[in-house]
């Protein structure tokens, strides 16, 4: 078994580089020989991942956070090439959702097993506008944040996206948002929406705490109208999933979500998509996992 490795050496805010050679090492000790991909921006992971595979990888390991997984993604989604996630970024939301162990070492040593041993996990993958994402999708409020804050060249760091909350906030209003769930359409107010793959996104956040990454259906999480004060005390309770017990907010299920809304942008798995209009297909069992949680009895 070789595996291709690509590490996001910004991810973690260096953590990804630092714990790059324990984890090779993990990989090696096990049996699993490694090719380190030295790709330094997204396009030239997704590329070279991809000519990995071409070349006779058996696997694709990512060293790093969502915005790697979400590289790594885009070489093995439709193939029966697996995916392991190590989890060293900022927000590693798809190692939480598929249970893969905390720490760096632990995470490689039971991603080698997996390989060694043929063991692999089906997941579910979203699919909108030619890009596969894994986690969650969102659009409105926090997308409208998220574009601010890349506009913004001061302040730095975390501070910047916080300067972007107060700016959004102070022109907080809802959007006009048509919702398509299995071609049935409806427009409505909305303050965002969030169509789920998984439960968590935003580093740890419970956006649409009943998804199943494996039944081949979406959680669509729709925050109706609400004021500055209601969004802000309504946010922390993200956290555990009990956001949707707000009268504002209501959540749907369905494999194919179509969304339109003038001036908005998707994002998913942190990494920027698309404008709307968007088409959402979530595609079953589009990804083999290895290192996950609780694996079905398929083999690679």
């Amino acid at each position: 078994m070789e595996a291709a490795v690509l590490v996001s050496p910004a991810a973690g805010r260096g953590r990804a580089r630092t714990v790059s050679r324990a984890v090779l090492d993990t990989l090696r000790e096990k049996g699993v020989a490694t090719r380190v991909l030295d790709a330094t921006t997204r396009p030239d992971a997704e590329r070279q991942a991809a000519e990995a595979i071409a070349d006779g990888a058996g696997a694709v390991v990512v060293v790093g956070g969502d915005g790697a997984a979400h590289a790594g993604l885009q070489a093995v989604a439709g193939t029966a090439v697996p995916l392991a996630v190590i989890p060293a970024g900022t927000g590693n939301d798809l190692a939480l959702a598929l249970d893969v162990p905390a720490d760096p070492v632990a995470a490689a040593r039971a991603a080698a097993g997996d390989l060694l041993a043929g063991r692999v996990r089906a997941l579910d993958a979203g699919r909108t506008a030619g890009r596969w994402w894994a986690t969650v999708l969102c659009c409105g409020f926090d997308s409208a944040v998220t574009d601010r804050a890349n506009r913004l060249r001061w302040p730095r760091g975390r501070r910047r996206y916080d300067v972007a909350v107060l700016a959004e906030l102070a022109r907080l209003r809802p959007y006009e948002v048509t919702l398509s769930l299995d071609g049935v359409a409806r427009t409505l107010p909305a303050t965002m929406v969030a169509v789920g793959n998984t439960a968590w996104y935003g580093g740890g956040l419970r956006m649409c705490p009943g998804a199943d990454c494996a039944d081949g259906l979406f959680d669509v999480t729709v925050v109706g109208p609400v004021s500055r004060r209601e969004l802000v005390r309504t946010r922390p309770r993200l956290a555990d999933g009990t956001h949707v017990e707000h009268p504002a907010v209501t959540v749907h299920r369905a494999s194919r979500v179509e969304l339109s809304c003038a001036g908005l942008s998707t994002y998913a798995d942190g990494e920027l998509l698309a404008p709307l209009p968007v088409v959402v297909d979530c595609v079953p069992a589009a990804v083999r996992v290895a290192g996950a949680g609780p694996r079905d009895d398929q083999l690679i």
